[in-house]
């Protein structure tokens, strides 16, 4: 399972501090939570912590069974569900599954058609993404992120743009495969986004006064 160890993190747009001397570690196989409203640095943090972006002070440190894992290397271990994170348009559902699969192997050597049944999406294996309501390109997100064989999975807001049956879906799919992992969900306090997380990291505590 995977670590990682937060150390005097801050980062700045322009010249306003979204965090500061953020310290914090979450030992492998924990589920933590990021809380913090719209704008506090929440989806900021998890992309920090996804090496998406780069800190401006600070390090992020990973390990796997106690070994150091490369910073340039780590997205080979992260599985990321995110608002922000575009899908290829172009590609059908089963394109897009099947293209994932070069990359990251699903858990239990899952087929793109087991996978497109765990996603409740079987009558829309055929079309393009960018027909999907954001509903169905949420579910796909999700889907692709939790059933990916990756010891670190991030969630950001994972319940935008689903109704109650995907919230269902979602809290089900995510109990079912959050075994030996370490997961880290951002929310606005939403209990069901990260009903499975036993920690809490509010990014308010570190604004810059």
């Amino acid at each position: 399972m995977l670590s990682v160890q937060l150390n005097h993190l801050s980062k700045k747009f322009n010249k306003e501090w979204i965090f500061k001397d953020l310290s914090y570690t979450i030992n492998a196989g924990d589920k933590v939570v990021i809380l913090g409203g719209n704008g506090s640095g929440k989806s900021t943090l998890l992309q920090v912590i996804s090496g998406f972006i780069t800190e401006n002070e600070g390090e992020v440190i990973y390990k796997v069974n106690d070994k150091v894992v490369p910073v340039d290397k780590i997205k080979n271990y992260i599985s990321f569900a995110s608002p922000y994170i575009h899908l290829v348009e172009e590609f059908t559902l089963t394109e897009m599954i099947d293209h994932t699969k070069i990359f990251k192997p699903f858990v239990k050597d899952l087929s793109t058609e087991q996978i497109i049944e765990l996603l409740d999406l079987t009558k829309a294996r055929n079309k393009l993404i960018k027909q999907f309501s954001s509903g169905m390109k949420q579910r796909l997100k999700l889907g692709v992120a939790i059933l990916c064989d990756t010891p670190l999975l991030l969630l950001d807001e994972p319940v935008s743009n689903l109704d109650a049956n995907a919230i269902e879906w979602y809290k089900n799919l995510v109990k079912n495969y959050s075994q030996n992992r370490t997961i880290i969900v951002a929310s606005n306090a939403i209990q069901d986004e990260f009903f499975i997380c036993d920690k809490q990291l509010n990014v308010m505590e570190y604004k810059k006064q």
